[in-house]
């Protein structure tokens, strides 16, 4: 495979979808944003929390008719007892819309930073105290796993949820076919299991818009490795029908680290499917900083990846490529002005005029904020793969 480093500043217009920095519910994290037939964006968050960890997590979404220059405030589309997390969304057919997300119970996590978080505010460690209350045994064994639920009205309500057997940041992608696919992590509904990184990284097949789901293929590891370094991945579909995949690589919970086997922690794995997902490439390591991947097959051809960059300077990056995932320039910047690594997690859509509207979260000025819920504008800028 063929990286080239760029050191490109696209040229971005930048704008808000929800912030509130000095809100105890103002924290916005690890968003998507879909585009219905009719142009209207709509826009899904675990929003109205606290902090990365905390009691909180809701599944929010907003809407815009103006092609994101404004938006709604967020409604709650979904509120387990426990912390809800990385939603999705996307546009299924006619007016049935998909949100995704998991659940985890935080207890242990989070008890453990409210001194670092809280101090000594007896206020919030009080309203933390009331979010571990939910979070019982029996509400944990209810819902702890990955969940999807479906809207027949374009998300203005939502039907229950529906447990699915993989999760992944930006949820599943319609096919030309109409049919879903979910490039996920297995979720296998155990917290241990969970924190110990077990599960591959599985495709899995909805024919029936989100109710039920067959299990595909998995992708085979680098060598050397293990699953839990595999988490967060997301596909995109190109015209000739071949999948492309991304993966977020991390130093696994156990074991060496990855740097000691001459890898980069926190970077991207690419595999590919011939086949609808039933067989993946081996893994193939990327070797740059940042992560987790969003891809979109853009109109004129190209493969646009983002992601973000938890390194200074903190921001969302881009790489694009030509060829279709054979060759990429990467580390495009779209903006690099985070104030720390609390950011990340880029979707994107394309609008009517071919432009790419990318929403992420980051913190909008100062560390002590709470992070928002942010997004960008851009065009595929004339790199010589796209000529």
């Amino acid at each position: 495979m063929n990286l080239r480093c760029s050191d490109a500043v696209l040229d971005a217009t930048h704008g808000t979808i929800a912030s509130f920095p000095n809100d105890f519910f103002g924290y916005f994290g690890w968003p998507t944003v879909t585009r219905l037939p009719d142009g209207v964006l709509l826009a899904a968050a675990s929003g109205l929390r606290n902090e990365h960890p905390c009691p909180f997590g809701r599944s929010v979404v907003l809407r815009s008719t103006d092609d994101g220059a404004t938006w709604t405030g967020p409604t709650v589309a979904h509120d387990s007892p426990l912390d809800d997390r990385d939603t999705g969304i996307i546009w299924v057919d006619g007016s049935t819309v998909l949100l995704s997300w998991f659940s985890i119970d935080n207890r242990r996590i989070a008890e453990a930073l409210m001194d670092k978080r809280l101090g000594g505010d007896r206020g919030a460690r009080a309203l933390w105290r009331a979010g571990f209350a939910r979070m019982t045994d029996d509400n944990a064994s209810r819902w702890v796993g990955s969940w999807v639920r479906l809207s027949s009205d374009f998300g203005e309500s939502w039907g229950d949820p529906i447990r699915v057997p993989v999760t992944a940041p930006h949820g599943p992608i319609r096919l030309a076919s109409g049919e879903l696919l979910y490039f996920g992590k297995e979720f296998l509904t155990d917290m241990a299991g969970f924190k110990a990184g077990i599960g591959g990284i599985v495709a899995v097949r909805s024919a029936d818009g989100g109710r039920t789901w067959e299990r595909l293929g998995s992708v085979p590891l680098i060598p050397g490795t293990q699953e839990g370094s595999y988490h967060e991945p997301h596909v995109a579909q190109l015209a000739d029908g071949k999948l492309v995949g991304l993966i977020r690589l991390e130093d696994a919970p156990a074991g060496p680290r990855l740097e000691q086997i001459g890898h980069v922690h926190f970077s991207l794995v690419h595999t590919e499917s011939t086949d609808g997902g039933r067989t993946w490439s081996p893994a193939v390591p990327l070797a740059f900083h940042g992560s987790p991947p969003h891809l979109l097959a853009h109109s004129s051809g190209a493969l646009v990846a983002v992601y973000g960059r938890r390194l200074e300077p903190f921001g969302q990056r881009v790489m694009i490529s030509g060829d279709g995932g054979a060759s990429w320039d990467y580390d495009l910047t779209l903006r690099d002005d985070g104030p720390d690594d609390d950011l990340g997690y880029p979707s994107s859509v394309e609008l009517a005029d071919g432009s790419i509207f990318t929403a992420y979260y980051q913190k909008p000025g100062a560390p002590t904020d709470k992070c928002a819920f942010l997004w960008s504008r851009w065009r595929l800028p004339r790199l010589p793969a796209l000529r």
